[in-house]
């Protein structure tokens, strides 16, 4: 049996190399190449033409949602696959409008990664369980919750600013507060999101489309 071909794109080595060593266990994959920033992925998809990438969202020099446009750009039947730490289904609403067909958590087990490789390689969309489950107890709940529920009044005054394309030195003078202050605000504001840097805050606020306040 030819087995599909998968590319993975993700910034940790151990991350890759485990899910290398489980891919290739099984008969229908096999893992051509790894890469861990969107450049170095985006340049091997185009050279190794690969069925599958799978694709984090969170990338060192880039987000996974634009490396995913300009993969699905280059390469219209490539499928690709979200695999994230990311829990709130507005990232894989985001992920899937950019072209990727499916989305998995870090939380998922191999046997669900296998299962939604296989149903995205037969021309379906795949979600996984945690994010179903999240969205009907959403839906049970009568209402979706704040990702930016853990955010303090301030520290979306901040956010609602930084969306407006202010620099720190502008929202300290708009918030009349230190340049300082803002910068352990953004610290602050980054490890509540789980966020790595500001242009992961960017790509959150443009997913989750929240108007902070």
């Amino acid at each position: 049996m030819k087995k599909n071909t998968l590319l993975i794109i993700d910034d940790h080595t151990l991350v890759r190399e485990t899910w290398r060593l489980i891919l290739d266990q099984h008969p229908a994959f096999t893992v051509v190449g790894e890469a861990g920033t969107a450049a170095q992925g985006i340049e091997l998809a185009k050279k190794l033409r690969p069925a599958v990438v799978i694709m984090d969202i969170n990338l060192p020099d880039s987000s996974g949602i634009e490396a995913t446009r300009a993969i699905r750009k280059e390469l219209p039947s490539a499928r690709v696959l979200a695999v994230s730490l990311h829990t709130h289904p507005a990232y894989a609403r985001r992920m899937i409008r950019e072209g990727a067909q499916g989305y998995l958590t870090k939380n998922s087990s191999r046997e669900e990664m296998f299962t939604a490789l296989l149903e995205i390689l037969g021309g379906k969309k795949y979600i996984c369980r945690e994010i179903k489950n999240i969205l009907s107890e959403q839906l049970l709940g009568g209402g979706e919750t704040s990702v930016a529920g853990e955010l303090s009044k301030r520290e979306k005054e901040i956010v609602s600013l930084i969306r407006q394309g202010h620099s720190s030195k502008q929202i300290a003078a708009a918030l009349s507060i230190s340049i300082k202050t803002v910068e352990v605000h953004r610290f602050n504001i980054l490890r509540k999101l789980h966020l790595r840097n500001n242009a992961a805050l960017l790509d959150f606020i443009h997913a989750n489309k929240l108007a902070f306040v």
